[in-house]
């Protein structure tokens, strides 16, 4: 009986042993996850760990207590951006991973080649102005890719060399000192670049005398120099620098384009048909005339036209929380324009003071949106895919995420009111500026900033 006594207690005390070296593990793990920069800022458990713990004593810890994985984490980085400069324009392969969506398991390849370009840097503070010369944009012409950095560098490559080691990079010049300096302006960042009918369009923010701007550019396609001229001028400016710009340019109907424009931080701009500010617009590429398309946006970032539903879905960014994703349908406004409520209604709350913040968007004359996150998901760009393109066969849209570091899947249903199903592909420590889907490669090209870096995407 004692021997049997004495068993069952040795077994208990191994037991409490090893549930305490697993909960020791286990909070050791959590713990590195919440204070590494490559943490899933969208799992829950790890946000309140985070949550938990002040941002001196977390620093303190990744510095003192985790120093050897944060050292090895770090060289890592710095190596792959010491390769990155070494190899020059090459843009070499450097990264295959294979993804698997969350919720379906579904399989997806990645190649991922460098870009020349200068990294974003977040020891700068995402709202830095130097990070708004660090956001990289593309456009997919033909059998050709063009990519834009935020500091007004332009490159090209064949779009077929995806499928080598390198992807043979070449510099087009172009003429954007020289506009800017027409305004004795300073550039702030470039924030799109589109191309249409033979013609390149980019947005760009700058600097002069009276303050900062946003402002649209045209040039003819060349792939030796491209010459830009005024498209769209705002004529309208603010005094400090902040990343509620906006900027996509996407097509559209009657021989228009569209361009979204943030609100720059001014608080009434987004509801007054006074100024461009906070808007969705439509420009005449022959006249530059423009209409409200819509009004009442914070951020938008990401911008889509489907021609044959004529709908318009744009994603923008929220406060603290209440990214959306807004689809404005066009048949039905009845000649109204849409309002989809900034700065009066979000699903988000202010950074600072009270939340002054109404919830409900409909309620209130506004129009709701077709989804919001919160927490947020640093949302940026969108893509669509019909049933004709779309791997699944069915309706599509792929919303990307600088903070989330992720792709997100939505099928749709006939309407475009509803979500049929949902899924997501995260991608560790990495954020996407852009994406595209070519439809002759039936693939996606993604830019990644950290590196930063060109990828291409497939579903297997």
């Amino acid at each position: 009986m004692k021997k049997l006594l004495g068993l069952l207690i040795n077994n208990k005390l191994k037991s409490i042993i090893l549930f305490f070296i697993f909960l020791g593990l286990l909070s050791f793990i959590l713990a590195w996850m919440a204070v590494s920069g490559g943490h899933d800022k969208q799992n829950k458990l790890i946000l309140f760990f985070k949550n938990i713990i002040p941002t001196p004593v977390y620093q303190k810890v990744r510095d003192v207590v985790f120093i050897v994985p944060h050292l090895k984490e770090r060289n890592k980085f710095y190596k792959t951006q010491v390769d990155k400069y070494e190899q020059g324009l090459n843009g070499n392969l450097f990264n295959t991973e294979i993804f698997i969506s969350q919720k379906h398991k579904e399989k997806y390849e990645l190649k991922e080649f460098f870009l020349p370009f200068k990294r974003l840097d977040l020891s700068l503070g995402w709202h830095g102005e130097e990070n708004s010369r660090r956001a990289h944009h593309f456009e997919i012409i033909n059998d050709k890719v063009i990519v834009i950095s935020g500091e007004a560098e332009t490159i090209f490559f064949e779009k077929k060399n995806i499928v080598n080691e390198k992807l043979n990079q070449s510099i087009i010049q172009n003429n954007i000192k020289e506009v800017l300096s027409e305004t004795n302006s300073r550039l702030i960042g470039i924030r799109d670049i589109y191309y249409e009918d033979n013609k390149i369009y980019i947005s760009m923010l700058s600097e002069n005398d009276r303050g900062i701007t946003i402002n649209a550019y045209q040039a003819d396609l060349s792939f030796e120099k491209l010459v830009f001229k005024d498209f769209f001028i705002t004529d309208h400016y603010w005094g400090d620098y902040n990343v509620y710009s906006g900027g996509r340019l996407e097509k559209f109907k009657d021989n228009k384009i569209l361009f979204s424009i943030g609100f720059q931080n001014m608080w009434p701009a987004a509801q007054s048909l006074e100024n461009t500010l906070g808007k969705i617009i439509a420009v005449d590429k022959d006249t530059s005339n423009f209409e409200f398309i819509s009004i009442g946006h914070r951020n938008p970032q990401g911008l889509k036209y489907l021609n044959e539903e004529n709908i318009i879905i744009n994603t923008e960014h929220g406060p603290k929380g209440g990214d959306e994703i807004n689809i404005n349908y066009l048949d039905k406004n009845n000649g109204d324009i849409p309002n989809y409520g900034w700065a009066i209604a979000s699903y988000g709350v202010n950074y600072v003071g009270p939340d002054t913040l109404l919830k409900s968007h409909s309620k209130y004359g506004f129009v709701e949106p077709f989804k919001w996150y919160t927490p947020a998901i640093g949302i940026s760009q969108l893509e669509y895919l019909s049933e004709k393109h779309s791997p699944h066969k069915k309706k599509y849209m792929y919303v990307s995420s600088l903070r989330a570091g992720s792709l997100y899947t939505y099928e749709l249903n006939d309407s475009f009111d509803k979500i049929l199903k949902d899924d997501r592909i995260y991608f560790h420590a990495k954020r996407i500026r852009d994406i595209k889907y070519d439809k002759e490669l039936k693939l996606f090209f993604i830019i990644f900033e950290f590196t930063p870096s060109i990828a291409v995407l497939k579903v297997m």
